[in-house]
């Protein structure tokens, strides 16, 4: 069971110890990313998670990157919709100067112009890889054709002017109401003593202010719309679907794993053995959920033979109609079996403890416990991944991308 704690300025601090490997990992956690930013803002949450290893007063960003390299440690981080995550991995031994390290510059970066500048070349060539990159041209497509410009449907990266014109400023004003003690989570997972975990965390963070702003939720409007961004360069017909589906705290999100499972979460999804083992229009296909605060939707992503797309897609949705009508119970009982099997891999990994501790706390502030969800899903019956199929399956409701050398969207179905 993990050990939870939250300070008296609103930092959640969660520790899950696992004595028998001999290594943490540690992650800090911000509740917010690309969803939260203005149209002037597109792309800072970004830029600033970039700006973090630049340097603070002890140490430059050549200093940070020799220290976790002394002791063997290893950093990263990455920007989302509704998270930024700061996240090291270490040996039990050298844990304390390793979140040190991480705290400094989490806490106390100073952001020099001209690193600023540097890092702006850096991240505009992310953004042209990733324009690049007809799988993340879908994915950012898909996004705005179901969620409009803003919030959800705001692309990460954000465009190119914004980045060459971000300032000091402007990513302080946006720490200041983003980056505040009630946004924040700190989780731990491996080989750690909680006690030595605890005060590690105070030593850093106890004396920092409460904010007096308010964590906001993200306005949702679905679109419902159907985009396509023509590239001749590219062979293959690169599809998204998006229907809606449910929040992440919603009674209903573990029949809906379940569902997703079946749809098109394995090799012997319907999806797949259908759209790739069947009729052999595509090398990848799959389907997968996204549970934000708010809402949450189901995508379905593949890259199918240019000639024959509608081919793929009118097969997905006659799968999806078909899971309306019948689940079998063999296909029942093997999602619950993978579901399991999953659980239990996560907890076998302390990178995935402490993502799945994080991510829970952060956004629906609960301490995850494997065993319950196990337990919850071992009850459900087919009769509920059916209601779940009635309010996910509605064509009409479907967003689509399509990238590749075509003009026109796919059409709407009704």
């Amino acid at each position: 069971m993990a050990f939870y704690k939250k300070l008296d300025n609103g930092i959640r601090i969660v520790i899950y110890e696992m004595p028998e490997i001999m290594s943490v990992n540690i992650g800090i956690a911000v509740n917010t990313g690309g969803a939260f930013e203005t149209d002037a803002e597109d792309g800072i949450s970004h830029y600033i998670e970039h700006m973090m290893f630049k340097g603070t007063p002890t140490r430059d960003y050549l200093q940070i990157s020799e220290a976790f390299d002394r002791i063997g440690s290893l950093s990263n981080a990455y920007t989302g919709k509704d998270t930024t995550m700061y996240y090291i991995k270490s040996t039990t031994e050298h844990v304390e100067e390793t979140f040190d390290i991480l705290a400094d510059f989490f806490l106390n970066a100073t952001f020099p112009e001209e690193e600023m500048e540097k890092e702006k070349s850096v991240v505009i060539e992310e953004i042209m890889r990733a324009e690049d990159d007809p799988d993340d041209v879908c994915q950012d497509l898909l996004d705005l054709a179901t969620f409009g410009p803003r919030g959800y449907g705001r692309n990460v990266l954000g465009p190119e002017e914004n980045v060459r014109g971000f300032t000091k400023e402007n990513m302080r004003a946006y720490m200041a109401r983003h980056y505040i003690p009630q946004n924040i989570v700190i989780a731990m997972a491996g080989n750690i003593d909680t006690d030595l975990a605890v005060r590690m965390v105070e030593k850093w963070f106890k004396d920092i202010p409460a904010s007096p702003v308010a964590s906001t939720g993200i306005d949702v409007s679905f679109q419902y719309g159907s985009l396509v961004r023509t590239k001749s360069e590219v062979k293959q017909a690169h599809v998204g679907i998006c229907l809606p589906a449910f929040a992440r705290n919603d009674p209903m999100i573990d029949a809906a794993s379940l569902l997703n499972l079946i749809l098109g979460g394995g090799l012997s999804s319907r999806i797949y053995t259908t759209v790739r083992e069947k009729m052999a229009l595509a090398y990848e296909v799959e389907s997968y959920l996204v549970a934000f605060r708010e809402t949450g939707v189901l995508v379905i992503t593949g890259g199918f033979k240019a000639a024959r797309y509608m081919d793929a897609i009118d097969a997905i949705f006659n799968c999806m109609h078909d899971l309306k009508k019948e689940i079998k119970p063999e296909e029942f009982s093997r999602a619950k079996e993978q579901f399991i099997a999953s659980s239990i891999y996560n907890e076998e990994s302390p990178h995935s403890m402490m993502t799945l501790y994080c991510k829970n706390l952060l956004i629906s502030d609960r301490i995850y416990d494997p065993a319950k969800r196990i337990e919850n899903i071992k009850k459900l019956t087919i009769d509920d991944l059916l209601a779940v199929a009635d309010r996910i399956f509605v064509d009409s409701k479907a967003s689509f991308a399509l990238v590749g050398p075509f003009t026109e969207p796919i059409p709407k179905r009704a």
